[in-house]
């Protein structure tokens, strides 16, 4: 019994190692399976990387190629433009020297239109008022000509002085002319000296109120410790009066005038903003003010235009203001001016200061007594023009002075050595032959050191006048001048030098 049971449990494990070993053989099969299959799927996921890593490749292949092209495509416009960025700046400053040429040549050319109109604006106002001034003087010439050829019975001696008058009320105008234009040409001869601008406004206070007429007020005000200025008197008063004159016209129905005086300093910053050459430093300002109708920009912008006027036709010359332009600039001063329609108008005179004292004015001279201004000293006249030599002999002459006349230098000299005793050398500043009046006075007085000079001329050009003025100890008599300034000069000259005794020469 125990045998058949152990032999029952022999079966049992063969057959429980038989199942074991189907079973780990089924296992083993399905793991093979399951590793194929794992394997199987691998090599599929490593294809498909592999197939996305051959993608991502050829696209980067392929950018890297685009990219590439873009690169040669770069380089190449940038080589193309080097080498028009040389080719560039090797004509640049030709280039640039053509275009700075061209440019100065179109303002060259401007500046020249502009010149043009501007000499035309002047030459047709000097042709203007003077044909009307000679029309004058020659239709007054014609009727004393006419009264004198008439028998004295139908002379007309009323007739005779109005047209004397009348000529030379006109002669007079001319020659006013003729200095405004010098005067705003920075051409005449200047003979500054210091002086007290609130003591010269307040002596010719009467004078401008008489020109504005009593329907304007003037007010004065001075200034406390106002420096002295430096300039010539006579042309200050005259650019005053222009400016009283032109207030007065800018006030028909009345107004107000002031001229007031004033230190300043004038620095770089205001310098800055006007358009001509002016030192910094110290000066004297008068400031005259109106108080009438004013200017619009337009106008503003052209007051100092010779001509230009914005009166009805006989009323004024267009040339106040631009003589007194010419005179503060040739003075080494400055003018603004300042308006507004309907505000009034302001203009500004900047006079260079003067570091010292000024003597007190003298007691005005009387009138001179034409008996006392004869003589009989000898007078060597050099002039080349025919008329103002006769004009001028005539005169001197006529006071009782010997007269030796002169062409140019060259005869005047010949005639020093013909008369040894000569007083006075009056002679014109320009002459023909390359010898001006200057350096013929100087031969003069080599010869003749007691010899008294006297110099005349319309423009003196740079002979006897540097930077504006006068040179030291020269005297001038302007033309033209009259038969009282003539006689009032040469006597005054001729007194100064000291007493002489006949035969010897001044010294």
């Amino acid at each position: 019994m125990l045998l058949l049971i152990g032999g029952e449990h022999r079966v049992r494990a063969e057959e429980v190692a038989e199942a074991a070993g189907l079973l780990i053989a089924l296992l083993q099969s399905e793991a093979r399976e399951e590793a194929a299959a794992a394997s199987a799927r691998s090599a599929g996921d490593a294809t498909r990387r592999a197939l996305a890593l051959a993608s991502s490749l050829d696209q980067a292949r392929s950018q890297l190629a685009s990219n590439a092209r873009s690169l040669r495509e770069a380089l190449a416009e940038a080589a193309r433009l080097n080498r028009e960025l040389r080719a560039l700046n090797e004509t640049l400053e030709q280039r640039v020297q053509e275009e700075i040429a061209e440019r100065m040549k179109a303002e060259s050319a401007l500046r020249q239109a502009q010149k043009m109109e501007a000499i035309g604006q002047l030459t047709g106002g000097v042709a203007h008022d003077f044909n009307n001034l000679l029309t004058v003087i020659m239709g007054g010439l014609d009727n004393i000509a006419r009264q004198l050829d008439a028998g004295s019975a139908d002379r007309d001696d009323a007739r005779l002085r109005r047209a004397v008058e009348m000529a030379t009320q006109s002669a007079e105008r001319a020659a006013t002319l003729t200095s405004r234009l010098l005067a705003f040409s920075r051409r005449q001869a200047l003979d500054p000296k210091p002086l007290k601008a609130d003591r010269l406004v307040h002596d010719i206070g009467e004078l401008l109120q008489r020109s504005i007429g009593e329907h304007i007020i003037l007010e004065l005000v001075a200034s406390a410790g106002l420096w002295p200025a430096f300039a010539d008197p006579n042309e200050l008063e005259q650019a005053l009066l222009n400016l009283a004159v032109n207030a007065r016209d800018a006030m028909p129905e009345g107004g107000k005038l002031t001229i007031e005086t004033q230190n300043v300093f004038l620095d770089d910053a205001y310098l800055s903003t006007v358009p001509e050459p002016v030192s910094p430093g110290q000066y004297v300002m008068l400031a005259v003010s109106d108080t009438g109708h004013g200017m619009d920009g337009d106008t503003l912008s052209r007051v100092f235009e010779p001509f230009f006027t914005t009166k009805e036709t006989g009323k004024g010359t267009g040339l106040g203001l631009s003589q007194v332009y010419g005179f503060l600039r040739q003075s080494g001063g400055h003018v603004r001016v300042y308006s507004e329609l309907d505000q009034g108008t302001t203009v500004k005179l900047y006079l260079p200061r003067f570091h010292g004292e000024v003597a007190s004015p003298g007691v005005a001279p009387e009138p001179p007594d034409m008996s006392l201004l004869r003589g009989k000293e000898l007078v060597l006249l050099v002039e080349d023009d025919d008329g103002v030599r006769t004009y001028s002999s005539g005169v001197l002459r006529e006071l009782g002075y010997t007269v030796i006349e002169a062409g140019d230098a060259a005869s005047a000299l010949a005639a020093l050595e013909e008369h040894p005793r000569v007083d006075l050398l009056f002679t014109d500043v320009v002459l023909p032959g390359g010898v001006h009046g200057h350096k013929l006075a100087a031969q003069v007085r080599e010869r003749r050191p007691g010899v008294q000079v006297l110099f005349t001329s319309g423009y003196t050009r740079n002979a006897i006048v540097h930077n504006g003025r006068l040179d030291p100890g020269v005297q001038l008599i302007t033309k033209p001048f009259t038969y009282e300034d003539l006689a009032l000069r040469v006597r005054r000259l001729l007194d100064a030098s000291g007493p002489r005794s006949d035969g010897e020469a001044k010294s």
